[in-house]
């Protein structure tokens, strides 16, 4: 057997790193990089995951149950040290919980496209999120589209939807500090309170009340209202009353779970992982990696970062 260390949550608020053995395996591969999906493991750490959603929260490779003690992560960048010759020594991404040492299948390993490097891929699984809700947006040329919360996935498809001809992309956010990578984006930047109106599509990631009641006062006469928020098991109101039916508004839920109806006949969920690493290709997005640590430091640190509500992504490094 061959030893490996891997991060649990332990309890409310408890991360440790736990020794444990890997089975055999394809693919042996050695952890560079994980990236920390703030918003879902900080619900996963405070044990905020609703019983209904137990199995459908479960992310590959995942071992332990809700609540608690559940090995967690799903944004794994390693290299190939054992496997068929024609991956050893590449740089892959896969979806598995933080852990230094993977025994994985070949179909499980998504080699990094030339021009990403390994500390960017660790973006690889919000990307993918984020092309999913462009698609379900539908967004067309020449569009206003509204992103309300400057979080990781709000600045990312910030940085798809931008790139569409014509379109004019904000994103709110109630922490000035976002402006900057909006910007580097090519999306200009709001306060709530300067919110533009009357927009063709409006984006909520921000997974509050505040931002869904925003978002529909912000979108025009039968004009979409992408909620891509996860709440886990907070209960958010929503404002219908007002101008929500004259309007005509509608309001549908994106989640990476399934591919996008307009793309389900042709797209694979291994052809939008590919095509999420491709588009990180763009150096702009190293602007969303405002944090970095040791594998090491991690139980120690991560419940500090998980509730910190201002940084962006935030990745661990694994020892050479």
């Amino acid at each position: 057997m061959t030893h490996t260390q891997a991060l649990w949550y332990t309890g409310p608020g408890q991360v440790e790193i736990r020794p444990e053995d890997i089975g055999p395996g394809d693919v042996r591969l050695r952890a560079l990089y994980s990236g920390i999906s703030r918003g879902t493991e900080r619900l996963v750490l405070n044990g905020r995951v609703p019983t209904s959603e137990y199995q459908r929260m479960r992310c590959p490779r995942q071992d332990g149950d809700f609540p608690f003690p559940v090995k967690y992560g799903y944004a794994l960048v390693a290299w190939v040290e054992a496997g068929p010759a024609d991956l050893i020594g590449a740089s892959v991404f896969l979806l598995h919980p933080h852990q230094t040492l993977v025994s994985a299948s070949a179909a499980e390993v998504h080699r990094l496209p030339a021009g990403l490097p390994p500390r960017r891929a660790a973006l690889t699984a919000n990307m993918e999120t984020a092309l999913n809700v462009t698609w379900d947006a539908q967004v067309s040329a020449g569009d206003r589209v509204l992103i309300i919360g400057g979080g990781v996935l709000g600045l990312l498809i910030a940085g798809l939807v931008a790139r569409i001809a014509g379109t004019q992309t904000t994103v709110v956010d109630v922490d000035p500090l976002r402006a900057a990578p909006a910007k580097a984006l090519g999306a200009t930047f709001s306060t709530p309170a300067d919110a533009p109106r009357d927009q063709d599509v409006v984006i909520h990631t921000s997974a509050t009340e505040a931002g869904l009641a925003l978002a529909l006062e912000c979108a025009g006469i039968e004009a979409k209202v992408v909620e891509a928020s996860w709440y886990g098991d907070k209960q958010a109101s929503i404002p219908l009353g007002g101008a929500f039916h004259a309007r005509r508004l509608q309001i549908i839920s994106s989640q990476v779970g399934a591919v996008a109806p307009s793309h389900r006949p042709r797209w694979t969920y291994a052809r939008r992982l590919q095509a999420a690493m491709g588009l990180l290709c763009d150096p702009a997005y190293d602007a969303l990696i405002t944090g970095e640590l040791a594998f090491a430091d991690a139980p120690g640190q991560m419940p500090g970062i998980l509730a910190d509500t201002r940084g962006l992504m935030t990745v661990i490094r694994y020892p050479d």
